[in-house]
């Protein structure tokens, strides 16, 4: 009888035990999501989202093209994959809006990667005998990254657009 007694004693320490675990657990993981959603609360969504890297490379040539001034925005149209399979061989096309006119015109696009190993993927010039200005080419990137658009009119004035592409095989070795 004292044997069974022993027994009903053991289980219900382990039950016990049980308990405490699966509580402590509980409280842990209530914990941890609270302190996540204050986090992400006191810091904005965009600050919680990861930012995708932006070379020293890109930044360089970026500041050169810009030479202080700012770009405008809405006048390119980029055409890229929202996700690419192969970086390899990412297709790519890019229409400015512009008459195409001597005295107003795109003289040159530019296209950068903010994580490539150069971040300088292609210069495009342009005159008003293209008549469009418009360009299909294919690009090679590295990994999931912005790629900017900078198109330079004979006016002066610099125009910009920004896609993210995410690769899923990387394109190149670095």
């Amino acid at each position: 009888m004292g044997f069974t007694v022993r027994m009903r004693a053991m289980s219900k320490i382990s039950v016990l035990n049980r308990r405490v675990f699966l509580l402590s657990a509980g409280a842990a993981t209530l914990v941890v999501s609270s302190a996540s959603a204050l986090v992400n609360a006191a810091l904005g969504d965009d600050m919680a989202s990861t930012q995708l890297e932006r070379t020293r490379q890109f930044e360089d040539a970026y500041q050169a093209l810009v030479a202080g001034t700012k770009p405008i925005e809405g006048k390119i149209a980029v055409e890229l994959p929202e996700i690419a399979e192969n970086g390899n061989f990412v297709p790519l096309t890019i229409s400015v809006d512009s008459p195409m006119t001597d005295d107003d015109h795109v003289k040159a696009i530019h296209v950068l990667s903010t994580a490539n190993p150069l971040a300088k993927i292609a210069t495009f010039h342009l005159s008003p005998a293209n008549g469009l200005a418009k360009i299909q080419s294919r690009i090679r990137l590295a990994k999931t990254q912005d790629v900017v658009v900078l198109a330079q009119m004979s006016t002066g004035a610099l125009a910009i657009a920004t896609q993210t592409v995410k690769v899923t095989i990387g394109g190149c070795s670095n």
